[in-house]
């Protein structure tokens, strides 16, 4: 579909809906390779899914976005780095690597919103590729998912530029980046910059969306101490209350040969994010063996506020207002008090669901 994430420049075009800003002659592709010019104009992917889920918002992984419920994910093919670990490779690379490639199915937004809302989701996110350079598509799906009272999130790389996230801003509540190295060397082996994936950081947190950030601790990439350091000064040095999640690295795609994260090396980034003053930080990818660093706590009593297994929420005490129910501090985040629940979905709902496929 013709798209709107660009301008032209002379016999050329600019895209704007990644950090890349390509200028794309006629009949050629962005670094994406989903988004070509054709005879000056930009066209982009729209109509169809590469994947649609309905699972824990916790998998996203966002834990201060209205905890123990649903997200509808849905992806497309295509993205703007070439990660060496990238789980979702058969879709994000499925443009870039002959080996990769998926079904895809062609669906209209009105569609996957009415499958979310049989499946009791309570958000919308947009991921599995990156939604960065399809934002266009994402933006009709939020469009709909607003209409019938669904948040809506993004989660992405973070290689993002002020158009697209003014773009995208009116329909989204809650953004998730990764962070994947604090050492530009080797974000430009990824595909990406440092300074680009910072800067994107600080564009998403001065937007006033809700923002939480990830890294994968991958073992003789960018697990050294002090590399991770660096990454949580530089997160407090923005707000010291951006949850940071700090996750399990496991072989995949063409990166196999450094060992799998152990839960000791995990539990030390946590523990080394909040030493550098970060108030939230959570290990992930290890259920039941990183100890205290799955739950969230109240940063000023240290009461539990929210007891977790992997994905399972079994415990929430955090106030209809966001507060901690002992000190009555104010907890950042999006919580189950502060917006309505989709039609047919009562509080209860938050404490049992499992992953599901959705069927379009």
């Amino acid at each position: 579909m013709p798209g709107t994430l660009w301008r032209p420049e002379g016999d050329r075009i600019r895209c704007l809906a990644c950090g890349h800003r390509c200028v794309i002659t006629a009949g050629r592709r962005g670094i994406c390779k989903v988004r070509f010019n054709d005879a000056g104009e930009l066209r982009v992917p729209f109509g169809y899914v590469a994947g649609a889920q309905c699972d824990p918002v916790e998998k996203k992984p966002f834990f201060h976005v209205y905890p123990g419920s649903d997200a509808l994910t849905f992806g497309m093919l295509g993205c703007d780095f070439h990660c060496g670990y990238c789980q979702n490779w058969l879709t994000s690379q499925a443009l870039r690597d002959d080996s990769a490639g998926t079904h895809i199915e062609v669906v209209t937004p009105q569609q996957l919103v009415r499958a979310g809302l049989c499946q009791g989701a309570r958000l919308v996110v947009s991921s599995y590729n990156e939604p960065l350079i399809t934002a266009e598509w994402a933006v009709a799906v939020f469009e709909e998912a607003r209409k019938a009272g669904l948040a809506c999130a993004f989660v992405s790389n973070g290689n993002a530029t002020p158009e697209v996230l003014d773009y995208l801003k009116p329909h989204l509540i809650a953004y998730k980046i990764d962070l994947k190295s604090f050492r530009d060397q080797r974000y430009r082996s990824l595909g990406g910059t440092l300074e680009n994936i910072k800067a994107g950081i600080r564009m998403v947190h001065e937007r006033g969306l809700w923002l939480e950030v990830v890294t994968l601790v991958v073992p003789g990439f960018n697990d050294d101490e002090a590399e991770l350091r660096d990454m949580a000064r530089f997160l407090v040095s923005i707000d010291s209350q951006i949850p940071w999640h700090v996750t399990a690295f496991r072989p995949d795609y063409k990166m196999l040969e450094p060992p799998a994260t152990r839960s000791r090396q995990i539990v030390r980034a946590a523990e080394v994010g909040r030493e550098e003053g970060l108030k939230f930080v959570y290990a992930g990818n290890a259920p039941g063996r990183v100890g205290r660093w799955e739950h969230t706590w109240c940063p000023a009593c240290d009461t539990k506020l929210i007891d977790r297994v992997g994905y399972l929420v079994r415990e929430y005490r955090i106030t209809a207002d966001g507060k901690c129910p002992t000190c009555h501090t104010s907890i950042p985040g999006v919580w189950a008090g502060t917006g309505a629940l989709p039609k047919g979905q009562s509080e209860a709902d938050y404490l049992s669901r499992r992953p599901r496929k959705v069927e379009i």
